[in-house]
């Protein structure tokens, strides 16, 4: 049968509709559980391979199956998911994160001398609750999605059991992250008790009815504490040197990207479909905060994976600006700042990876003295993501940066925009400092780089091709992202454009 009879065969099939809605996630589970099943039965050494491979061949089909989703738009399962345009490209971006953390781990996992299956099936599980979170219209559903994310990950962060860094990571993740879902619950209830509803849709229909209620506000800043925490934004990013410090680096560089993305996501359905204006100075006054706190505290850092935590707190606060911005244009620059952002940090993360070492020895900047000779092609490549990063043109992080600046500067945040560029450029610092040390200094001892395998180099390749693909041609990424912010936030609905009037005036003010 030809693909394109499929959505008519399944209108006719509405069960298999919702299934097939919830496609990705069911492919993923079912390859975590195939991994769980086989780990016991294999031997260590040949177990290590052949579960990597079937967790990438996961998310290769996760991929697959997020096409056929597509193909499906509606809601499913009593209106609580909804297959759009925007829930497709965030189910695209976390399982491509998926799937290269999966190839960055591949030699990890064996100079590490960790076993694997646990840890592939976890990353599979981990990225069928951030898929789901992007999907999910019910809040209930959404708290429950981003549980499965957390739980995945606080497991992760401590996979380095012969350290004490990583049960502190552990330890201190799942704490502190269990009481920022404990504020998001909270504020789901209050909601509840405000609207008589946990259906976003049904909430902004509520509240557009007629006057806000004290209760819904307080549920809207309780619930955007509980994402602040999720994204690492200021002043909820307290946790994140400290983790990414002892966490395994290449779930590291799954937790700076695919549960943010997600949070990003569900971020965008509170604050623009719900539409409450008086949370407008509490996302300014994060982002301001976010960008300054994390730029400042990333120039004293002499550890590589640490620079790179205060720079997911400051790209946080970046991605933040959008939000303050007007409602569809604010959609956009954050799904094309989360795609490029991905790219080049997962990069800088593989890169990290691979040179740490066993027991990851040499994340210190010390360390990358001279790589520019020792491995020319490594630190090339590695600073093209930094460079991405800082926001030099002809990458992702240029124009990523571009298109959140452009967006505050036409809501007329024009205070809030020179403390962005200001804030750009004192982060340039910090990433210019690595390349400084890898092209403009000696190696003061023996560090051994061994040569990049397979997996890794094809990881490092996809991460370098989105990044200068956003760079060069990001047009067509762009176009889908309008698209898909014209879906989640329609022009024509009510209390948009008002939204937008309220910030520019209160900031004008």
């Amino acid at each position: 049968m030809s693909v394109a009879f499929l959505p008519g065969v399944l209108q006719t099939l509405p069960q298999n509709a919702d299934y097939v809605r919830i496609l990705p996630e069911i492919v993923l589970s079912v390859f975590g559980m195939i991994v769980m099943v086989l780990e016991p039965l294999l031997d260590e050494k040949t177990g290590q391979k052949i579960l990597g491979l079937i967790a990438l061949a996961g998310a290769l089909a996760g991929l697959a199956a997020t096409w056929f989703m597509a193909q499906v738009p509606g809601v499913a399962f009593w209106n609580m998911i909804r297959v759009d345009g925007f829930s497709v490209f965030f189910h695209v971006l976390v399982i491509a994160i998926a799937a290269v953390v999966i190839l960055s781990s591949y030699e990890y996992m064996a100079v590490q001398r960790i076993r694997a299956g646990e840890y592939y099936a976890l990353i599979l599980f981990g990225t069928v609750g951030v898929a789901l979170m992007s999907s999910a219209v019910e809040l209930v559903l959404i708290f429950i999605a981003l549980e499965i994310s957390s739980i995945s990950s606080y497991v992760l962060a401590g996979f380095r059991r012969h350290e004490a860094a990583s049960a502190e990571s552990s330890l201190k993740y799942f704490l502190l992250g269990s009481f920022a879902t404990a504020f998001f619950l909270y504020g789901v209830a209050l909601m509840f008790g405000a609207t008589g509803s946990t259906n976003i849709d049904l909430i902004a229909q509520a509240l557009r009815a007629g006057p806000i209620p004290l209760l819904a506000f307080v549920a809207v800043a309780l619930m955007f504490v509980g994402l602040g925490f999720k994204v690492a934004a200021a002043p909820f990013h307290i946790w994140t040197p400290d983790v990414y410090e002892g966490a395994p680096a290449p779930i590291v560089g799954f937790m700076s990207t695919a549960p943010k993305a997600a949070a990003f996501a569900v971020l965008l359905r509170v604050v623009f479909v719900i539409n409450v204006h008086a949370i407008f100075w509490v996302i300014w006054i994060a982002a301001a905060l976010s960008m300054t706190l994390g730029n400042v505290s990333a120039f004293v850092q002499d550890n590589v994976k640490r620079l790179l935590a205060y720079s997911s707190i400051a790209h946080a606060g970046y991605v933040l600006v959008a939000f303050a911005a007007a409602p569809q244009l604010g959609t956009s620059a954050v799904m094309f700042y989360t795609a490029a952002y991905a790219a080049m940090n997962l990069g800088a993360f593989a890169v990290v990876t691979h040179f740490a070492n066993a027991g990851e020895r040499y994340v210190t900047l010390e360390d990358y003295e001279g790589l520019g000779r020792s491995s020319p092609l490594l630190a090339a490549t590695l600073t093209i993501f930094l460079l991405s990063l800082i926001g030099i043109p002809m990458t992702g992080g240029f124009f990523a940066k571009f298109y959140v600046f452009s967006a505050a500067v036409k809501a007329n945040l024009i205070w809030l925009t020179i403390i962005g560029v200001l804030n750009s450029g004192v982060g340039a610092y910090y990433y210019l400092r690595i390349i400084v040390m890898m092209y403009m200094r000696e190696s003061r001892k023996e560090i051994p780089v061994t040569p990049t395998p397979l997996a890794l180099r094809v990881a490092l390749a996809v991460c370098l091709v989105a990044t200068l693909y956003l760079g060069l041609f990001p047009g067509r990424v762009l176009q889908y992202a309008q698209d898909s912010a014209q879906q989640l936030v329609p022009q024509t609905s009510p209390g948009v454009t008002s939204s937008a009037k309220v910030h520019t005036a209160t900031e004008t003010f």
